[in-house]
């Protein structure tokens, strides 16, 4: 999947349904680290704040969390440990 820069969506909101669907996959596991900035930078050709406010809605979403110093992981869901 890529960004569509001609696409009334916003680049950021786009990034975010293409990372919540990688999620929901199962390519980035609950409790896994998702790419670095750099990498998602590198790999949808975005700038770092258009990265950062993706990564924003998904974390109002509660689907990853910061863990400061190490990245950004997804969210354990509530079913999975019980």
């Amino acid at each position: 999947m890529s960004i569509d820069p001609n696409d009334v969506t916003a680049p950021y909101l786009q990034l975010a349904a293409i990372l919540r669907d990688r999620i929901a996959s199962g390519e980035f596991t609950a409790g896994g680290r998702l790419p670095s900035l750099v990498d998602l930078e590198q790999e949808y050709g975005l700038n770092p704040k258009t990265i950062r406010k993706a990564l924003d809605v998904l974390k109002g979403e509660d689907l990853i969390v910061a863990s400061p110093g190490r990245g950004m992981f997804v969210k354990p869901h509530p079913e999975d440990s019980a």
